[in-house]
């Protein structure tokens, strides 16, 4: 018992730093909860080693339901959120989560591990570029509601298959559009809560013939991790939120391309 009150301690300050980030960044947390998580998860002995990542992306999810919804609320109400699009890319990040969440669980856990890294190291190129360059960039409409959906979907399914909320690879999709970056990271607040319900009910469906209720798990995601992640998290991603009126946007591409590069490295190297 005192080993599963450690962990959940452990968890309680990785979802207090995780929900100030998805508010300021939109990222549901899932890029710092996954390789994290898989560390106190190893450390704790809590499963086998070659199950850890496929548990951690999981419970990532399961975390980002309610990470994410707390940091859309406070986007909704500072206006954030351009609900004139987000329902066509909520259908997309929907549809591609659910095949994902069924379809991850069964990759090795080297595949899963590797396209984290390059999806991540990609994704913080892209963006730490993006920084650089002047506002006055070219504009570029919006696509049609019919291909915005296929792009999402493409993108809910990667996010889903790497524990993340889709804020990684939604916001530079949507900037590239020309969406306003706090609009950006708005909306991909509120497509995390689509992409982590839709992705856990996969994981939770797969993981169920090898996890039950008694050792901790519902599916793969472990209860007493979320518990710890979820009862920070909540509160924190309002305050990110609130930063993310005040900094620059330069400096908030800057620090989520920083941050992606160092989770991707750490995945690599461990």
């Amino acid at each position: 018992m005192g080993d599963v009150l450690l962990l959940v301690l452990y968890c309680a300050v990785l979802g207090s730093g995780v929900g100030f980030l998805a508010g300021l960044l939109g990222i549901g947390g899932g890029l710092v909860i996954v390789p994290v998580l898989s560390i106190i998860l190893l450390h704790f002995e809590v499963l086998p080693s070659e199950q850890v990542v496929v548990a951690a992306i999981a419970t990532s999810l399961a975390s980002i339901l309610f990470t994410s919804t707390s940091s859309a609320l406070a986007h909704h109400k500072k206006g954030n959120i351009p609900w004139e699009i987000a329902p066509w890319i909520m259908v997309g990040v929907a549809i591609g989560a659910l095949i994902s969440g069924f379809m991850a669980a069964l990759l090795p856990e080297r595949i899963v591990r590797l396209v984290f890294a390059v999806s991540v190291v990609l994704i913080a190129l892209k963006m730490f570029y993006s920084s650089t360059k002047s506002d006055s960039s070219t504009e570029r409409q919006m696509p049609h509601s019919g291909v915005l959906t296929i792009l999402t979907t493409i993108t809910g399914g990667l996010s889903a298959m790497i524990g993340i909320g889709g804020g990684a690879l939604l916001v530079p999709l949507l900037t590239f559009f020309s969406l306003d970056m706090k609009k950006a990271i708005g909306c991909a607040s509120a497509c995390g809560i689509v992409i982590a319900l839709f992705g856990s009910i996969g994981y939770i469906s797969s993981g169920s013939a090898h996890f039950t209720l008694e050792d901790g798990f519902v599916g793969f995601v472990y209860l007493p991790a979320l518990l710890g992640i979820v009862c920070t998290s909540w509160f924190m991603a309002p305050l990110g939120a609130k930063a993310t009126t005040a900094l620059p946007v330069s400096t908030i591409k800057k620090v989520f391309a920083v941050l992606l590069l160092a989770m991707a490295a750490n995945m690599m190297l461990n």
